[in-house]
């Protein structure tokens, strides 16, 4: 082992995204599953959510939908694929990814490092906040926070300088230890996600900015953190040395600028048309192809909007100049 010791926040930069990281050389579809990947209805209601941006708006000539956290372009290619034919002539879709353009990429997505600033449409991030890298704390024998430092090569780990500044001051507001701290409790500083969304959200002119993540609020943070790591499909534990994703959950609460809303993604979906309900079986007897395929439909439906599951998702929403398009409190 080396002495390479160093926050959490760096390792996992230069990990994920330095000139060898894993998101530059990896797809992320080959590591884990998202909603973009467990079906097609998640790109349709992402289309049908763009669709009322677009009425929002006035119908512009140039409507963006900005993909942030694009990995190879799936969501964007859908997207374009299921917006009627208007739509699509003024779309200007853009897959905002560090990784290199893919080859075979539909040559109307612009592919681009950063968001771009001044454009009215859908921003769209999914599972991008999970993986802007935070520092790790833990709570020493006397219960005060202190940085956890990392070995980069084997992922051991030890206690650091007290935690003190702003990132203090965002434990203190966003992460409050119980009443009597003891030993052995971890966060992740959100105070990276926090500054890269309001970012993200501020470069749209007029629209609607989204991320959807896995979440917790402020009164029920996970006592022992998130970190973990991904690799071929499984959790692993987290290393910093370049060879699996790692991610941490979002404190999306945190994030949210006022007037934002934040509903789970059974919520969301739900509201966009996503239905988990069987087809009624009588249409087996009468048309059993057309059976089957509205079978396959609400089982997918019901993978992505399950409260156990990817349902558990949490979505910001936070309008720009816009009206919120979906209700605070769908239909159960």
């Amino acid at each position: 082992m080396t002495d390479d010791w160093t926050g959490w926040r760096d390792a996992a930069q230069h990990a994920l995204y330095g000139p060898d990281g894993f998101f530059v050389r990896e797809a992320p579809g080959a590591h884990f599953r998202t909603s973009v990947h467990a079906s097609p209805l998640y790109a349709a209601a992402v289309a049908e959510l763009l669709r009322r941006v677009d009425e929002a708006l006035g119908r512009p000539a140039e409507l963006a939908f900005l993909d942030v956290g694009a990995g190879r372009g799936e969501l964007t290619s859908a997207v374009l694929g299921l917006v009627p034919p208007d739509v699509a002539a003024r779309l200007r879709p853009v897959a905002v990814e560090l990784a290199a353009r893919p080859p075979g990429l539909d040559p109307r997505i612009e592919w681009r490092a950063d968001v771009p600033e001044g454009r009215s449409g859908l921003l769209f991030a999914n599972e991008w906040l999970d993986n802007v890298p935070c520092e790790v704390a833990e709570t020493d024998g006397r219960g005060v926070w202190r940085r956890v430092l990392v070995e980069r090569t084997d992922g051991v780990e030890r206690l650091g300088e007290r935690v003190d500044g702003e990132d203090a001051r965002w434990l203190e507001r966003w992460w409050p230890l119980p009443g009597r701290p003891e030993p052995g409790h971890r966060a992740e500083i959100g105070r990276p996600r926090d500054l890269a969304w309001r970012r993200a959200a501020a470069a749209l002119r007029g629209g609607l900015a989204v991320a959807v993540d896995y979440a917790h609020s402020r009164d029920a943070r996970p006592p022992f953190g998130t970190l973990t790591g991904y690799r071929d499909g499984r959790t692993v534990r987290p290393v910093p040395d370049g060879t699996s994703d790692l991610t941490a959950h979002v404190a999306l609460d945190a994030c949210a600028a006022p007037g934002a809303t934040l509903l789970t993604q059974r919520e969301a979906l739900r509201a966009l048309g996503v239905d988990g309900t069987r087809p009624p079986l009588a249409l087996a007897g009468t048309d059993p192809a057309g059976y089957l395929r509205a079978l396959g439909r609400a089982g997918e439906a019901a993978e992505l909007t399950d409260p156990h599951g990817l349902g558990a998702h949490t979505w910001l929403l936070e309008p720009v100049g816009i009206p919120l398009l979906l209700p605070s409190d769908p239909p159960a």
